[in-house]
């Protein structure tokens, strides 16, 4: 098979596309012909050596998938040769989807949603459910609740607007200037400018809020949570931030997404009612990872895939 792998730390050009056998599954696992590849910012921290989930050089990186069930390993049921799934498997751990074949767990992967092509589906597992874990399972998002979606045009952001909107929830969202009418075309009911003055200025009362960035802006939602509300942070969050929630009755979740059979079932329900789409930026064949890896570092609006 083809993959796209790296045998050192770098820039986007260390990803080079190389001749590998093909994987065969063990017992509980699917082979997965992929179709495509969701490419998110953790792959690029890995790739330079920032994240180092998957150790030292060489790896393949990639965790979504959308593809074909191609055979099946010992013991496995649910599934039959042909069938299209898409997942989320094996993260943090070498899951190498980067690749024209990827033997993955069964348990982690499941059917693809009808609504959705392989370029959207591959876009989704992710990103998907780090909004919809942040949200639902972490946050107890409940439907009448406020809210507060920062960096929502991107990955995770766009994808959690839709979530919250589809759990009958108030939501308020933050984006730049060029991204605000793609957030209200979403079905955010306001959108904030986080370029005109402070969010914190302009919005009150906020159950929950799904923070991506970490850091003084982590400390600054607190500021527009109400007692009893909820900071889901997707970065470290300082002991004084806590300290300070606590102070004012507010929880505080640091989550890391991971591998989730039951999120990923639920992702496609919203897909096959027509309450969640992926926005696809742009997608790129399988021997130019690279140009992926740097489109990506421009923050487009959703995401970037890999089409293999």
């Amino acid at each position: 098979m083809r993959a796209a792998i790296q045998n050192s730390v770098g820039g986007p050009d260390v990803l080079v596309i190389a001749n590998r056998p093909d994987p065969t599954p063990k017992a509980s696992e699917v082979l997965v012909r992929v179709k495509a590849a969701g490419i998110n910012p953790v792959d690029g921290a890995v790739r330079a050596g920032y994240y180092p989930l998957l150790g030292e050089p060489p790896f393949i990186l990639g965790w979504d998938i959308s593809g074909t069930v191609e055979a099946l390993g010992a013991g496995v049921s649910g599934f039959r040769v042909g069938d299209e799934v898409f997942g989320m498997p094996r993260f943090p751990k070498q899951a190498a989807a980067y690749a024209e074949l990827t033997a993955v767990p069964a348990d982690e992967i499941v059917l693809k949603p009808k609504g959705a092509g392989h370029l959207e589906a591959g876009a989704l597992p992710l990103a998907g459910l780090t909004a919809w874990q942040g949200l639902v399972r972490h946050g107890g998002l409940k439907s009448g609740q406020r809210v507060l979606i920062h960096a929502a045009a991107g990955g995770v952001g766009h994808l959690a607007v839709q979530i919250a909107k589809a759990h009958g929830a108030y939501v308020v969202a933050t984006a730049s200037p060029a991204k605000l009418d793609f957030v209200r075309n979403l079905g955010a009911d306001e959108v904030i400018d986080y370029t005109k003055g402070d969010f914190t200025d302009q919005v009150r009362d906020i159950d929950l809020v799904l923070e991506p960035l970490g850091g003084e802006h982590a400390e600054r939602s607190l500021k527009v949570l109400k007692r009893g509300g909820v900071l889901v942070s997707l970065l470290n969050v300082s002991d004084a931030t806590r300290g300070r929630a606590s102070a004012q009755g507010i929880r505080v979740e640091r989550m890391s997404v991971v591998p989730d059979r039951e999120g990923l079932l639920e992702l496609a329900k919203l897909i096959d009612a027509k309450k969640l789409a992926v926005h696809v930026a742009k997608s790129f064949p399988l021997d130019q990872a690279g140009a992926a890896h740097a489109f990506l570092a421009t923050k487009p609006v959703g995401k970037v895939v890999l089409s293999v």
